[in-house]
């Protein structure tokens, strides 16, 4: 299921857990904070009990928002947007 994880953390230090723990769980960073992914709910579950270790629940917000392939794929991206297919994991990336 295609997931948003959008956050807005005051503590550089557990800034950079959370980035961590999107990444380690598949996510991919289209901009600053934010991040999306195409993950199984077990995956989602576990980012949310990962991340209420790491914030300040009185300072921080973490957004996660799961969106059905449909819906997602009726989403318009403008300007410098990221690769839709590449964050679906449609299409292959190389590394070199």
């Amino acid at each position: 299921m295609m997931t948003w994880f959008i956050y807005d953390i005051t503590d550089n230090r557990n800034r950079s857990r959370l980035i961590k723990i999107a990444q380690k769980h598949g996510l991919y960073r289209v901009q600053k904070s934010v991040f999306l992914g195409n993950i199984e709910k077990d995956e989602i579950d576990q980012i949310i009990k990962e991340s209420r270790k790491v914030i300040d629940l009185k300072e921080d917000s973490v957004y996660i928002f799961p969106v059905c392939d449909a819906d997602y794929k009726k989403a318009t991206l403008l300007g410098l947007a990221f690769e839709k297919d590449i964050v679906q994991d449609e299409k292959p990336v190389l590394f070199f």
